[in-house]
């Protein structure tokens, strides 16, 4: 399966009868009751010397919802050889991920206000549903000691524990607090996560990346992870390596990384809308030793201006422009965090790219 954000390259072994075969792929839908794309998505293999007039063979698909299949897949992905994994582990952290609820505030609009009882959907890492910060970036908040813009308390584990994947989960758990915290790492410190899914409101499938890193995924099941019983079904000779990992339904997943990229780096879902609700957190890697460790200055010429509202871009646009750039929504940005070495997150844009 490719989770929302996520790359494969794969090898094809050319072994079948020489005809024309379909490669096929369709959604994978999770959440229960949610509208989405069910269209399904050919290319055709062809073999040499085969007539473009036989049709092609499809290929069978499991239904759109089939979360055994989607998992038993995953779960073959290997490197391609043996991989260095970290093995003693300095940092263990348990992240329980999920949705939730939140009062809606007093006059506001209905239509964002479509959860039970007339609250709104919210989401959140071990009940902290992540607030990103509207004037200054994290990492320029980090490099250049601006106070009150977060702190470094988010928790290595779930305040409450409880049966995470349970049906009668107490509705005191629903609503999580909103805050900017971050998790504080050493430089070189080898880091262990489980992401356990939760049945707070509903179980899906949440697709978690992290930026500035690519991590072996070691381990992944159905239930609450079990330390006692599930550490045996651990990878630790060839796992993959990705940087987005999809979590199953009221399922976990296990992640192992080095931390030796120093900076601000977002772990989020990859469901932009869960995002939005505040499922994700953000890591601080302190400096190593050395400047091949330690975080670059910001450039001379870097722009002052880091004020993005909400459905605009305020900086330093003429107010017809800013009339303009509000006609479009969904370049709604929040502050990019950039650290030491994240190619694959850089973009550039100017106002005539908002535009089109």
């Amino acid at each position: 399966m490719l989770g929302p954000g996520q790359t494969t390259d794969v090898l094809l072994t050319a072994n079948q009868p020489p005809k024309r075969y379909y490669i096929a792929s369709r959604a994978y839908q999770s959440a229960q009751n949610a509208a989405f794309d069910n269209t399904t998505t050919t290319a055709i293999l062809q073999y040499t010397k085969t007539t473009t007039t036989s049709p092609p063979i499809m290929p069978p698909l499991p239904a759109f919802n089939h979360t055994k299949t989607v998992t038993s897949f995953s779960r073959k992905f290997k490197s391609l050889r043996n991989v260095v994994v970290p093995k003693t582990i300095d940092e263990n952290l348990f992240f329980t991920i999920g949705l939730g609820l939140d009062k809606c505030p007093k006059n506001f609009p209905k239509n964002r206000c479509q959860g039970l009882n007339g609250t709104r959907f919210t989401a959140s890492m071990n009940n902290v549903s992540f607030v990103l910060p509207s004037n200054f970036s994290l990492l320029q908040a980090h490099s250049n000691g601006i106070p009150n813009v977060f702190t470094t308390d988010f928790p290595a584990k779930p305040p409450v524990k409880f049966d995470y994947t349970g049906k009668n989960i107490s509705r005191g758990l629903f609503q999580p607090v909103k805050g900017t915290k971050l998790y504080k790492l050493k430089y070189g410190s080898r880091v262990q996560i489980v992401l356990q899914d939760t049945n707070i409101v509903t179980s899906e499938n949440h697709p978690i990346h992290l930026h500035g890193y690519d991590f072996y995924i070691v381990a992944e099941g159905f239930g609450n992870f079990n330390p006692k019983k599930d550490n045996s079904k651990f990878n630790l000779v060839d796992p993959p390596l990705r940087n987005t990992v999809a979590v199953p339904v009221n399922g976990w997943a296990v992640i192992r990384f080095v931390a030796d990229n120093p900076g601000v780096w977002l772990m989020h879902c990859h469901l932009d809308v869960h995002i939005k609700w505040g499922l994700g957190m953000a890591f601080l890697v302190e400096n190593g030793v050395g400047e091949l460790e330690t975080l670059e200055a910001a450039p001379h010429d870097l722009p002052v201006c880091y004020q993005y509202l909400e459905d605009n871009v305020a900086c330093g646009l003429s107010e017809t422009e800013k009339q303009q750039v509000g006609l479009y929504p969904s370049y709604g940005l929040p502050p990019l965090e950039l650290g030491a070495q994240d190619g694959n997150e850089f973009f550039d844009m100017s106002f005539s790219d908002l535009q089109k």
